[in-house]
């Protein structure tokens, strides 16, 4: 079930790719900025609507899987909606689908001839939409899993097709609190582990072996595949890290969005907080309200956590879970 959850979210990264591939291809090559600009407003829907799409199959994956957690409390519901219109590191899906038009206008001013550029332009926005998408949906595994106190830990699953650094880890388990390693358009996922419920592991060696002898070599490169046919450990002969970082190792200090600070479920739920807590006149409208606070990425959350009891309040205080 874990392989075909992950095949259901790339399935999205891939059409949320393929639309904005579209509204790519329109763009005035004679003024790329403007046009983009004008263009962004239904590719960011696109991409936000996958990522909500894929936080919302979530909750029916873990259900099917695991059944009921009577521990679970009702106010611990995953919010999809949180997920949806920021990447994985915390940049609002605005901000972060114009870096693809203004990378290829850097790149013009530099010499290179438009339709290179425009086609650099290109592949560094399929990168970031099918990222974004795949980061919102392990991102609400993640909370899925946490908000479930029977999950103690999850195992990482690999993809088919997977690339060599993530064939790797195939199979390792990791505490439900560790951020998921990985690397652009990397679509592996997480199997969640319970006393009940314990996976069966695909190693770095049984995925090897499942590999055609093309694939292999596409995977591996033809002199580690004599390597590893020879004996060599999988493990040594690629250097699974190079590459791969957790959302909040993307030269951050703090993963945070300013995402819905503004407005939405952070703003109201902030907003009724402090009414509560008798920091605002109880008479006080939410019209003009600002909340300070910036609103914690999930991965953030789990790191800075002192246990999981703490990484649930904040869950919810921040509005991935309800």
């Amino acid at each position: 079930m874990a392989v075909a959850h992950a095949t259901a979210r790339l399935r999205l990264a891939l059409a949320a790719a393929r639309a904005a591939r579209l509204a790519w291809r329109q763009v005035d090559r004679n003024a790329p900025g403007p046009s983009w600009l004008t263009a962004l407003g239904p590719v960011i829907a696109a991409v936000a609507g996958a990522q909500l799409a894929a936080a919302q199959g979530t909750d029916p994956w873990l259900a099917a899987l695991l059944g009921n957690d009577p521990d679970q409390a009702d106010s611990d519901r995953l919010n999809p909606a949180a997920l949806a219109g920021v990447t994985g590191d915390g940049t609002p899906l605005v901000t972060a689908l114009q870096v693809p038009v203004w990378t290829a206008l850097q790149l013009v001013t530099r010499g290179m001839p438009v339709l290179q550029a425009m086609a650099r332009g290109q592949a560094l926005l399929d990168l970031v939409v099918r990222t974004a998408v795949a980061d919102a949906g392990r991102a609400a595994d993640s909370v899925g899993m946490m908000a479930r106190p029977a999950v103690t830990s999850y195992v990482r699953v690999v993809e088919s097709g997977a690339c060599s650094r993530c064939v790797v880890l195939a199979g390792r388990e990791y505490s439900v609190s560790t951020g998921f390693a990985r690397h652009p358009r990397c679509h592996c996922g997480m199997e969640p582990v319970t006393r009940e419920h314990r996976p069966k592991p695909t190693s770095p060696k049984a995925a090897y072996d499942a590999m055609s002898d093309a694939e292999r070599k596409r995977t591996f490169g033809e002199a580690a595949v004599k390597a590893i046919d020879a004996g060599a450990d999988i493990g040594f002969v690629v250097n699974a890290r190079r590459g791969m970082a957790t959302a909040t190792a993307f030269g951050r200090t703090v993963q945070a969005t300013s995402e819905q600070t503004q407005r939405g479920t952070f703003r109201r739920r902030e907003f009724e907080r402090l009414k509560a807590e008798g920091a605002i006149p109880s008479s006080r409208s939410i019209r003009g309200f600002r909340p300070e606070a910036v609103r914690l990425m999930p991965e953030e959350i789990f790191r800075q956590a002192g246990d999981r009891e703490h990484a649930v309040r904040l869950l919810r205080r921040y509005g991935y879970i309800f």
